[in-house]
């Protein structure tokens, strides 16, 4: 979190709200793991409250925030089933179109 609160520091309000954040758990990269739904959605409650904080409601209703562990068919229905999450930024998946199209009609 002390990253994201470096990170935003310096942004207005209104520039603020058109930038997308991807959370992504680090020990999610490269190895195929995903959080579950409720994890993932706790983060972005985090996410979001820091940005709450910092810019006002309104600004931080604004921003998009993504998902990017490991982002799967089998998963993406679950994951997106949560409120706190926007989207997906989705890595492996992205490079076979059968998966890749499975998960954007979610």
């Amino acid at each position: 979190m002390e990253q994201f609160r470096r990170a935003i520091g310096e942004l207005s309000q209104g520039q603020f709200a058109r930038i997308r954040i991807a959370c992504e758990p680090i020990w999610a990269i490269g190895d195929g793991e995903t959080a579950s739904p409720d994890v993932a959605a706790h983060a972005h409650r985090l996410i979001r409250a820091q940005a709450t904080r910092r810019f006002g409601a309104d600004a931080a209703n604004e921003v998009r925030i993504l998902y990017g562990g490991s982002v799967k068919p089998g998963n993406a229905k679950s994951l997106m089933a949560q409120p706190e999450i926007d989207g997906f930024l989705v890595g492996g998946a992205s490079l076979d179109p059968v998966s890749f199209a499975a998960i954007v009609n979610i």
